[in-house]
């Protein structure tokens, strides 16, 4: 008798990264499905490429089309696409369900992977740190944890959510360890955000696109895994101790967006970020939505003070500030470090660099109304870098202010001064979040037989 059964149909809906890992472990090697296509968001330059057929594996010998989010409906047509499955993060509760109200109207079920489908079991400890919304300051709080936690003479391996904007198949495992290894790997602008001071704090970092293979090489190195979340998205690795932060100067976004909600109910410990910056009533108001929503939770609160160097330089002059491109853009936050940095230091004016903004830069002012009068650094290609350089030395200012992670003039050649503005995690509770983890360390040991 043959077989005549169908595979199901999948469309996965994603922004190079959640949507490759929920295929990577959940769709990879199922005889019964047929993922047609990944759609790109968020993310530009995304959309025309493939999954290439070394990650998607023997069902897919040619791989699996990138294609944009706007032909949802034509792909469930053309293809009788039975399930579209949502898998990007940190867009709010509402843009969700207008992706599943497309895909019912187009007559498709609509379908949220969750953790115990996708996440990845490790052989060492794990400790996740995640956040309700982009830009809370995740990996400030993941650098601060991997520092002391090598003081205290542990050997831990950061694992980093993807950003996958290369060669993807070059990038199914990833390890850095110098700024050699950046440059090696081709690192876009955003990845070098994350990395970069990961390495300068000592750490070594994982990365890539195959979480499976990646956490084994973490591993193998280490003998506790820290992730340090993208976005507001939950672990790709089961956590056995899981912080999670939300921002004080955002205590509106609790429970607003997707999937940050969902990480704050699943949270061991919320810290309340930027409570230095915020009003004590909106530090409080955040601290009763956390609660409500997660009642099992501790509730620590932190800071997140910004410091510049050379700040004497910048009072009376024209400033152009440099934000961390996924805060101010799909992170919905007008203006970041820099921009915060410039004012505290008595700039004499914080010049908007929309009228020299070029090609790429031009369209992301475009796509991000809200945006205030900073630059984001959007650094995804050459090109992005040439838009980035060119409106930098072409603005009518004195001196950059880069509230990136990176080293900004070592990457563009900006035409004036660029000087460095940081946030840093500090504590503002005794006993904080260090010896939160200490006493679940302590637990850890004691357990044992």
């Amino acid at each position: 008798m043959s077989d005549t059964r169908r595979r199901t149909r999948v469309l996965v809906l994603g922004a190079a990264g959640r949507d490759f890992h929920n295929f990577n472990v959940a769709y990879r090697d199922d005889p019964a499905v047929e993922v047609v296509a990944f759609t790109a968001a968020q993310i530009p330059g995304i959309a025309g490429r493939r999954y290439p057929p070394e990650l998607a594996g023997p069902l897919y010998p040619r791989g699996i089309p990138i294609v944009p989010e706007s032909e949802l409906e034509a792909l469930v047509a053309r293809h009788a696409v039975e399930q579209v499955v949502f898998a990007y993060s940190d867009v709010s509760h509402q843009h969700v369900m207008h992706a599943g109200s497309r895909a019912l109207a187009a007559g498709a079920d609509f379908v949220l992977l969750g953790p115990a489908r996708t996440m990845l079991a490790a052989r060492v400890p794990v400790i996740a740190v995640s956040a309700v919304r982009t830009g809370c300051g995740k990996s400030q709080t993941a650098r601060y944890l991997s520092r002391r936690l090598r003081d205290a003479g542990r050997r831990v391996a950061v694992i980093r959510h993807p950003m996958p904007y290369g060669d993807l198949a070059a990038a199914r495992v990833q390890r850095f360890e110098t700024r050699t290894d950046l440059d090696e790997a081709h690192c876009t602008i955003e990845e070098r955000e994350e990395y970069e001071p990961h390495l300068a704090a000592g750490s070594v970092v994982f990365a890539g696109v195959d979480y499976g293979a990646v956490l084994e090489r973490a591993q193998a190195e280490a003998e506790l895994v820290l992730w340090d979340g993208g976005n507001n998205d939950f672990p790709f690795v089961r956590p056995d101790l899981h912080v999670v932060l939300a921002d004080a100067l955002r205590p509106g976004q609790a429970i607003t967006h997707h999937p940050g909600e969902a990480v704050l109910r699943m949270a061991d410990i919320v810290v309340l970020a930027k409570a230095d910056a915020a009003p004590a009533a909106d530090v409080a108001a955040l601290a009763a939505a956390a609660r409500a929503v997660n009642p099992r939770a501790a509730i620590l609160r932190a800071g997140s003070p910004v410091t510049l160097e050379r700040a004497g330089a910048v009072r009376g002059k024209r400033v152009i500030a440099v934000e961390d491109g996924p805060t101010v853009t799909h992170g919905g936050m007008p203006h970041g470090a820099a921009y915060a940095a410039a004012v505290a230091a008595g700039a004499g004016t914080i010049v908007d660099p929309r009228p020299w903004a070029v090609r790429e830069l031009a369209r992301t002012y475009a796509s991000y109304p809200h945006l205030g009068p900073v630059l984001p650094a959007m650094g995804y290609s050459p090109a992005e870098l040439a838009a980035l350089a060119e409106t930098l030395d072409a603005a009518a200012a004195d001196i950059v202010v880069a509230g990136t992670p990176i080293d900004l003039a070592g990457l563009v050649r900006a035409g004036k001064p660029v000087l460095r503005a940081r946030y840093e995690f500090t504590e503002l509770d005794n006993p904080g979040l260090w010896a939160a983890v200490e006493a679940w360390l302590a637990r850890r040991r004691d357990a044992r037989p």
